[in-house]
């Protein structure tokens, strides 16, 4: 029997948009099952964001995207590592913004850097709605 290809991706997912259905669609297609870790409101105010939406109901925004398997909580930086060994993670994908910044992870499981959806992100969204 062979295993579940198991994918992990980060992010906030606030707003969501079709750049992160994208994202999820795109990410799914290298395994088998894909984890979204979500960025808790404590851990956003640590980064200094603010979200339009609570992390509970962000939550439940993914959750019913059907390229989603499980969703967890994101509330450190540092808790990568932990989730891959905890989950069995084989891939770690991230938007090419980000391109380098997870290197480090290539020693537990494979890393991409996916190519983001062009003309679309959720900052932009906020400025044109604040117009």
């Amino acid at each position: 029997m062979n295993k579940k290809r198991i994918v992990i991706t980060y992010g906030t997912f606030d707003l969501l948009h079709y750049g992160h259905i994208n994202l999820f669609k795109r990410a799914k297609a290298l395994g088998d099952y894909l984890i979204v870790a979500i960025s808790t409101d404590e851990f956003n105010e640590i980064k200094g964001k603010t979200c339009y939406f609570p992390y509970e109901k962000r939550k439940i925004l993914v959750e019913a995207i059907r390229y989603v398997d499980k969703v967890i909580p994101e509330n450190t930086w540092e808790q990568k590592v932990f989730d891959i060994k905890k989950h069995n993670v084989d891939v770690f994908v991230m938007g090419d913004d980000w391109t380098g910044k997870f290197d480090d992870l290539k020693e537990y499981c494979e890393v991409i850097y996916l190519p983001r959806t062009p003309d679309v992100s959720t900052t932009s969204i906020k400025e044109d709605l604040n117009k």
